[in-house]
């Protein structure tokens, strides 16, 4: 019997809220001896956050990863329907650096994870776009486009990364949701479930819409500035934040600078007061932050700077101080000025700073392609690589080599097909799980990581937290006296099942019975777009992944009306 493609539609946004799968087994932690080696050893962490790939799209023919050669990939969503084209879709890889952008909204990431399911991204995607008022042609480009996948012919820089040090492939997105969610979980480990718990009439709608927490969209922050000089009005714009960060617990004895807008972590502030750990010395450096009064910001993602959700980081000079433009960190990483340790934020943008432009010489693509944040529909992935390289390599010969620790990861999937189902933690107000998502690559660089090694571990965005305080010794977020009664509702750097990544370094490097892998290994010899470095100048041979030849009819990168 057929049914016609509202009812379907109608069928798909009404899918029910219970998983498929969870897991309550406890991820490995490290031990008191590898802890105390890291510590020993790491003084200087590179965070380089990007945007909007699921672990399928970048890495899905990674060999020894958990990948679509996986017999758990072919139960997962391996053949996915075509409604507008009439024909079965299984992965199938592309050389495309400039790409649409695909649905990442909370609704479209729950309804095309169905369960747990992962069998709904194509026509989610497809019907979702018609509704939209798309073309029945442009809405079945972007349906297919959530099946393909690139590999290190395409992205060379992120395949030799992960070739000579450590992939994780179980990192999951914190919560189901597009970009905004992402920021903030990596520096909260949540989104708002504490400010939930405490503050109910804050509660975000059912419908995912408008202000509230916990956060589950992307509007703007309730403080500037705001790229492009557009003031949101305030109903626009996302409630006041005042629950615990990392940038709270790095401030130590400090932390009583959070003198303003401190209501809800009064008590936080005075427990890590009294504890009188030093300051971690941290940046946020975001591209297109700094540009000079009265231009545009035409490259500042405003909803990607998480600090301008906080009112208590955003209105105290201790805290918004530590936010910089991109391009004054690679003057300060050669000269060496970043100090003896600290955490050190990598932002990219709308508009590429380092001169690095699509290979796609089209108009299209040269306007409209220039963003190195790596988020689809402006972002060029190869000019986005590039940018990555651009620091990574700064770092492999600067002083800072010797004791860094560089991890690179996604804040959310983009609606790309992955076939592994996320874990289920905490509800949210629509009565779905508030997360995890889907899986999005992560990548330890350090001379202490294990090399040519793939990471099970359970983790999310999370991890980063629970990885922050065990190399800096940091109280967990989780533990701080206006977060830990609200538990499990609030931040899970605590949480058991989360891994705190450190299972990525090699126990023995830390010790010296190994040698510390080189900087050289680091290294892209010459950063540029198109890359010459291809998977066989790397030495890689990606996993055969069953059809991925095939292209399906009807695709193209881009849409039609692009």
């Amino acid at each position: 019997m057929k049914r016609s493609l509202a009812a379907v539609l109608c069928t798909l946004l009404l899918l029910g809220a219970a998983p498929v799968s969870s897991t309550n087994a406890a991820a490995p932690q490290a031990d008191a001896q590898l802890i105390a080696l890291v510590r020993k050893h790491v003084k200087h962490l590179f965070v380089i956050y990007q945007e909007n790939r699921s672990f399928d799209s970048y890495f899905g023919s990674f060999p020894g990863a958990e990948n679509l050669a996986s017999p758990l990939a072919l139960t997962h969503g391996f053949r996915q329907y075509d409604p507008l084209g009439g024909q079965w879709v299984s992965p199938f890889r592309i050389t495309a650096a400039d790409t649409a952008d695909a649905d990442h909204s909370r609704l479209a990431l729950i309804t095309k994870a169905d369960e747990g399911r992962m069998d709904l991204f194509v026509s989610t995607e497809e019907f979702g776009l018609l509704a939209r008022g798309y073309s029945r042609s442009d809405a079945q480009r972007v349906g297919l486009l959530t099946m393909a996948f690139e590999d290190c012919d395409t992205i060379p820089y992120l395949w030799q990364y992960a070739h000579n040090f450590a992939l994780y492939d179980h990192f999951f997105q914190g919560m189901y949701g597009p970009s905004t969610p992402g920021n903030i979980d990596l520096i909260a480990a949540q989104t708002g479930q504490t400010q939930w718990a405490k503050h109910g009439d804050e509660q975000v709608a059912a419908s995912g819409r408008g202000p509230g927490v916990p956060v589950v969209n992307d509007m703007e922050p309730a403080f500037g500035p705001y790229g492009n000089g557009n003031v949101p009005p305030p109903q626009d714009r996302q409630d006041d934040l005042g629950f615990a960060t990392v940038f709270l617990t790095m401030a130590g004895k400090n932390a009583g600078e959070a003198r303003r807008d401190d209501d809800d972590i009064k008590n936080d502030v005075q427990h890590l007061s009294m504890l009188g750990k030093p300051a971690v010395p941290w940046g946020w450096y975001q591209e297109g932050f700094a540009q000079k009064p009265g231009s545009l910001f035409d490259a500042y993602v405003t909803h990607h700077n998480p600090l301008q959700y906080f009112g208590y980081l955003r209105k105290n000079p201790y805290f918004w101080r530590g936010v910089h433009d991109l391009k004054s960190l690679l003057p300060a990483i050669k000269k060496g000025t970043l100090g003896d340790r600290g955490v050190v934020f990598i932002k990219g943008g709308y508009r590429d700073p380092f001169g690095f432009k699509p290979a796609d010489k089209s108009p299209y693509a040269q306007t409209n392609f220039r963003g190195d944040d790596d988020h689809p529909g402006y972002s060029d992935s190869q000019v986005s690589e590039a940018m990555v390289a651009t620091f990574v390599n700064a770092i492999a010969k600067s002083k800072y080599w010797k004791d860094s620790a560089i991890l690179i990861t996604w804040d959310d999937s983009e609606g790309f097909y992955d076939h592994v189902s996320p874990p289920v933690f905490e509800r949210c107000p629509d009565g779905h799980p508030c997360g995890d998502g889907p899986r999005v690559p992560a990548i330890l660089i350090s001379p202490f990581a294990k090399d040519h090694a793939v990471i099970h571990d359970l983790s999310d965005h999370a991890s980063f937290a629970k990885m922050l305080g065990k190399i800096f010794n940091l109280p967990a977020l989780a533990s701080l006296p206006d977060e830990k009664p609200y538990l499990p509702e609030g931040p899970r750097d605590t949480d058991p099942r989360l891994s705190d990544l450190l299972g990525g370094f090699d126990i023995e490097r830390l010790a010296g019975t190994k040698l510390p892998i080189p900087a050289s290994a680091a290294i892209v010899s010459d950063v540029g777009v198109p890359p010459k470095e291809n998977c066989k100048s790397l030495g890689i041979t990606p996993d055969t992944i069953p059809g991925s030849n095939v292209i399906p009819k009807g695709f193209a990168p881009l849409t039609e009306q692009h």
